[in-house]
Order: C-alpha cells, then sequence, then structure tokens
C-alpha cells in the first residue's frame, strides 16, 4: 500500500528468513568481528586476481545462504544482487555456477537497500524465496575509483576505507514468526548538493540519506523514538554527523538511535580514517550484527537506509559533481 509520495506499507510482511556474512582479515579485527560468519585468511583467497576474491565471495555467501536454510537452488525464485565492478562482473560470473534466476542490480553502495526493496516487492507477487546480496573488496574498488594500489597514495582525513566484505539474506513471501520482517520501505531520491570531492562521499551521501530518513517518517507518520536503531549504510563518522546535523535542521531529532554502518565496522585502532565504505559495507553489517541482535531481540524495530555516491572513475576528472542515493527499509521482530 502506498503511504505519501515515495513510501510504502507491505500487505503482507517478508521475513527475512537467514542471513551470511564474510569479511576480509581487516574487517575480522573490526569491533564487530565476533559478529561475522567466516572470515578469509587473506584478501586474494586463493585467487589469481582480487577481482576472482569477489567472485568467489558472492558465491560463496550465497551457496551457504542456499545451504543453511536448507533450500536447494531450485527453490530460489531470484537472485538479486550487485557490486562496485564495471558492469557487476562479480556479481555475474558468481551467479552464472548457481544457475538461479537473476537480476543484477546497480545503486553503488545503496545496492542493498535496492535489493531488499525489490526482492520484498516481488515476494509480494508470489516469489517464495528471493536472495539479496551485495559484495565489495577493497583491491577492486581502489582499481575501479581511485588509484592502483601499487601507487601507495596516502588517504585524506575525510575518506573511507573500502570494506572487504559480502553480506546476503533471504527473503520469504511466508511469514515466520520469529523471524524479522520488511514492513515497510522509502525509496530515494537522487540528490547533489554539489560536492566533488570523490575522498568524501560520507558528505556527499549525507543529504540523500536526511532526505530519505525525513520523508520515512514523514509519510509514515512515525515519532522520532519509534526505531531501536536507525542505520545508514557507509557515511562513515564524518557523514554520520552530518545526517543528524541535517536532520535536526529538519526537525527531527534521531540523535539517540542514529549510527553507520561504516563508522561502526573498524575499532579506533585501525585508524581507517572515516570508517568503511562499499557495496558490502551495509550488507555485511546487517547480516550479522544487525541481524543477530534481531534474532536475539536486542533490536526489535531498525530503520536500515543504504547509501551510495552515484558516480563513475571518469566523472570527478570531467569535474562533474557527486549525485548520491539512499533507500530506507524498516525491518521489525516481534
Amino acid at each position: 500500500m502506498k503511504v505519501g509520495l515515495k513510501s510504502y506499507k507491505l500487505d503482507r510482511p517478508v521475513s527475512i528468513i537467514n542471513s551470511y556474512s564474510l569479511v576480509g582479515p581487516v574487517e575480522t579485527r573490526g569491533k564487530l568481528r565476533e559478529f561475522f560468519d567466516m572470515s578469509m585468511e587473506d584478501d586474494e583467497w586463493d585467487c589469481k586476481s582480487h577481482e576472482m576474491a569477489e567472485i568467489k565471495m558472492q558465491k560463496f555467501v550465497a551457496e551457504q545462504l542456499i545451504k543453511n536454510s536448507g533450500l536447494k537452488k531450485e527453490d530460489i525464485s531470484a537472485y538479486l544482487g550487485g557490486d562496485l565492478i564495471n558492469q557487476i562482473t562479480a556479481t555475474s560470473f558468481a551467479v552464472r555456477d548457481i544457475d538461479v534466476p537473476f537480476l543484477g542490480l546497480y545503486n553503488a553502495c545503496a545496492t542493498f537497500g535496492e535489493s531488499l526493496i525489490i526482492g520484498s516487492l516481488l515476494c509480494q507477487l508470489d516469489l517464495e524465496k528471493v536472495i539479496c546480496i551485495t559484495s565489495s573488496h577493497f583491491a577492486t574498488t581502489e582499481r575501479q575509483y581511485r588509484y592502483p594500489l601499487e601507487l601507495g597514495t596516502q588517504p585524506t582525513p575525510e575518506s573511507q576505507w573500502t570494506v572487504t566484505a559480502c553480506g546476503g539474506v533471504i527473503l520469504s513471501k511466508k511469514c515466520k514468526i520469529d523471524c524479522p520482517k520488511v514492513k515497510s520501505l522509502t525509496i530515494g531520491n537522487v540528490v547533489d548538493m554539489g560536492v566533488t570531492d570523490a575522498n568524501n562521499m560520507g558528505m556527499a551521501m549525507a543529504p540523500a540519506a536526511a532526505d530519505t530518513i525525513y520523508n520515512h517518517f514523514k509519510e509514515l507518520n512515525l515519532k522520532e523514538d519509534y526505531y531501536d536503531l536507525v542505520i545508514t549504510g557507509d557515511l562513515g563518522k564524518l557523514g554520520r554527523d552530518t545526517v543528524d546535523y541535517l536532520l535536526k535542521d529538519k526537525g527531527l531529532d534521531l540523535s539517540k538511535s542514529i549510527n553507520d554502518c561504516g563508522a561502526l565496522i573498524y575499532d579506533e585502532k585501525q585508524k581507517k580514517c572515516q570508517g568503511g565504505s562499499g557495496a558490502g559495507c551495509s550488507s555485511a553489517v546487517f547480516a550479522s550484527y544487525i541481524y543477530k541482535n534481531m534474532i536475539n531481540k536486542n533490536f526489535k524495530k531498525v530503520l536500515l537506509v543504504p547509501t551510495g555516491a552515484l558516480l563513475s572513475k571518469d566523472s570527478p576528472l570531467q569535474k562533474e559533481t557527486i549525485p548520491a542515493i539512499a533507500h530506507a527499509v524498516a525491518i521489525e521482530v516481534n
């Protein structure tokens, strides 16, 4: 059911019946290490290239999701996924060996939110089981958007560290009483406030996150304390603080509940500038820390807001500004 211009309440909640997270060696030394399901020994993971390692990551997570849910490949109605490599090849190449119906998605680091939205709507159309999965790899993303690792380029204080991680969930149209459920969602607009610094993604994406969160609360007529946790995708610490400021300026104070996946994933001792980023950031943090806390009823109502900067490796060089997107997915457990 449509509520307002951008928000929807699902006619019947969609159950998230399982999750799985895989991270690299840097991420497993971070603050959330106890929540991840699997850690890679090194960034190559016995592969000939970092791109092949990311393909292996996606395939591994998808296979573990199916296996741990007691399902077969034939039970999966659709696989919705994406990554940050050109033409989302990490995802496409992973799925070719799994042999399930596939919809490739791209909303940069907001792709996990996009997949949850589309997957939930597909379940409303009677698809039985849908996999939602995204990944990123530090080395593949650095080569894609910034500089080859061999140059040893120093990060700026405003920058973030792209996570090597993959997270996924399985959505089911059938109601599972003890499982977290997608209840409502808000589809974001592209917002461009004129930021041109490709090393400051948090500042570029924060206005989009604030816009989507504000519209979600307004259109669903929610009180400020409705959610136990409102968590953005990968704004980092500076971006998280900026969203908090922008929301207060709109008259919405979420300072008691708002946080960011990128700001959470690394330990302060690791000195990863503003925190984590990447398409695998929000998916891995949700599939581990958030999902497991919801299963244990530590969080009962969560608003997940994955964020994405819609630039390419060429657009900053052509003096383009950085447009951004954010989608909100409301997940609750009884």
